[in-house]
């Protein structure tokens, strides 16, 4: 599904007009349409013209392989008229289903001043993905080493969340969680994945998908974890298994996630310093002669996020772009000048100095995007979030936190959050309410303006009122929130794994409940215990059993892994 626009915010009442084909059987493979479709105003008006496709006897239902031309045509007395539509499908099986569809042409008028012309009023859409970064790790959530001004002011001008939760304590069942706004046990995903083996099915409908269906154009930069990323001897991406092209991203630049050959620049601590050598863009592997071959790889995808910015800034559609950084993930790097010298300091070891100098570079590179938002004039409806895909590693900042990467307590799946949108969210809002990754993908087609499936199960919620000042969701709303995942024997910290182990977590409200292979072993009230000191497990014996029988269902219901 997409749209063309002419654009005016709503003020005061709209007017819907809709005409439909009834006979269609004859239609040939390009069928053209002419209306007298003419709406008059004594006002200053504006209209967005929606389409969309439908079986007759299911009018939710979206056909994907179809498009439609609007020609709209404007005049000096404000005339708006829908002159004619052209209908192209372009599948072999379109004729055989043909005598079912109808065409829907929707004109929505809305009345009110304004004083330019928009060719589309939804927001762009870029989300910014950390890599190990800690719930402390960001100099606006308390950090006292790392000092992060671009976010900051991110921060500053949008609404920083105090209590966002990552989908896993580790990377890639939270990325599943971001993309598809569901649990990544639903797709079987337990752990992360090893550049061996394991994959996002292709069954599964991510935020991307939806966003490209309804006109957005899609991009992924950076770090992917999520299978498919293998290439031949030629560096041909390999087809065996679901890449980006296939969760719904037009286009895509990340490394190549394929063994023995990340692991041994890791080992070797070249991952960042020489990530631009396996930079695969497109299902291909870049030459030696691409400008990007010789960047660093948090160079390459920032500097590849502000172009695709600037590229995307002159389409007619709104954009979204999925950026993935790898920072500051292992292996701890000293990042290029001037950030190395910025972040020395006494008293800090070698790995502490990488660690800090990664994440001002990532920072940095966060500002040049903010940059390019400002000077294409874009910025204020944009929708911008950061975030981080589990807790703090071995260098990282958590505060109080208990645990860490690895772990379900919270050092290991609360993260930073910080969203700015100037159109629609006020500026240097801070919000303790409990939201998730799998809230992502319903509040950004919220935005969007992108009506989900009736048949799509999602496990979050739009939080996008909320933003906007409204009220948060109720407890009634969210329900019972569940994590899962197997077994780290370590956790990737500077002191040991806290005991006991727990490989699943369920909460309700404040309330969380720790399990290991589905056996309570710790409770906590959240809200009052946040750093989760207190196991109050004996004292409530009902709301445990109540917890328990809740997980038990939720571990045992149907997986998608196809």
């Amino acid at each position: 599904m997409t749209w063309t626009t002419i654009w005016a915010k709503p003020r005061t009442w709209q007017r819907r007009i809709q005409r439909s084909l009834k006979d269609c059987s004859a239609w040939p493979n390009q069928c053209e349409m002419t209306w007298a479709i003419t709406i008059e105003s004594e006002r200053t008006c504006g209209s967005s013209i929606h389409w969309m496709f439908a079986r007759q006897n299911r009018p939710s239902q979206l056909l994907p392989h179809a498009r439609v031309s609007l020609h709209i045509r404007t005049n000096e007395s404000l005339t708006l008229s829908l002159t004619h539509a052209t209908f192209h499908p372009h599948t072999p099986n379109m004729k055989h289903c043909i005598d079912s569809l109808a065409i829907a042409i929707v004109a929505v008028v809305f009345l009110g001043s304004f004083t330019e012309a928009h060719a589309d009023d939804r927001p762009n859409i870029i989300l910014l993905l950390a890599d190990d970064l800690g719930y402390g790790d960001l100099s606006c959530f308390g950090s006292p080493a790392v000092k992060t001004p671009h976010l900051d002011r991110l921060a500053s001008e949008g609404l920083k969340c105090n209590r966002f939760y990552a989908g896993s304590a580790v990377c890639s069942p939270t990325r599943a969680s971001v993309l598809t706004g569901r649990y990544p046990l639903r797709f079987g995903i337990t752990k992360h994945f090893n550049d061996r083996n394991g994959w996002l099915p292709e069954s599964a409908t991510t935020v991307a998908e939806l966003l490209k269906d309804a006109g957005y154009n899609t991009a992924h930069i950076g770090k992917w974890h999520l299978g498919g990323l293998h290439v031949d001897e030629p560096g041909k991406r390999l087809t065996n298994q679901p890449g980006p092209r296939q969760h719904g991203f037009d286009f895509y630049q990340t490394q190549i996630e394929q063994q023995p050959l990340r692991g041994q620049m890791g080992r070797d601590k070249t991952l960042f310093r020489k990530g631009g050598t396996v930079l695969l863009r497109n299902d291909q592997r870049i030459s030696q002669d691409d400008p990007y071959y010789h960047k660093h790889f948090t160079d390459a995808n920032g500097d590849f996020a502000v172009e695709m910015i600037e590229k995307l800034s002159s389409e007619e559609d709104p954009f979204f772009i999925n950026m993935w950084w790898l920072v500051p993930h292992k292996p701890y790097e000293p990042a290029p000048e001037p950030h190395w010298s910025d972040t020395a300091a006494d008293d800090i070891t070698d790995d502490q100095h990488r660690f800090r100098s990664m994440v001002q570079h990532m920072d940095a590179k966060v500002g040049a995007i903010l940059r390019k938002l400002d000077e294409l004039k874009i910025a204020d409806n944009t929708l911008v979030l950061f975030t981080s895909d589990n807790g703090a590693a071995f260098e990282g900042f958590i505060h109080d936190l208990k645990g860490g990467k690895t772990e379900l307590h919270d050092g290991g799946i609360r993260v930073p959050m910080i969203v700015r949108w100037p159109d629609a969210i006020p500026a240097g809002q801070t919000s303790q309410t409990f939201s998730h990754t799998n809230d992502l993908l319903p509040t950004f087609c919220d935005a969007a303006s992108v009506q989900l499936p009736s048949d799509l199960p999602l496990d979050g919620l739009s939080l996008l009122s909320h933003w906007k000042g409204g009220t948060p969701p109720s407890q009634v709303e969210r329900g019972t929130v569940f994590w899962q995942l197997d077994l780290y024997k370590s956790l990737q910290r500077h002191y040991p794994k806290p005991k006991p182990y727990a490989t699943e977590v369920v909460m309700r409200g404040n309330w969380k409940l720790l399990a290991f292979k589905g056996k309570p072993v710790e409770l906590f009230d959240v809200g009052a215990d946040p750093n989760e000191k207190r196991n109050v497990l004996a004292e409530h014996p009902e709301l445990v059993a109540s917890l328990s029988a809740q997980l038990k269902d939720w571990l045992n219901e149907p997986r998608v892994t196809k």
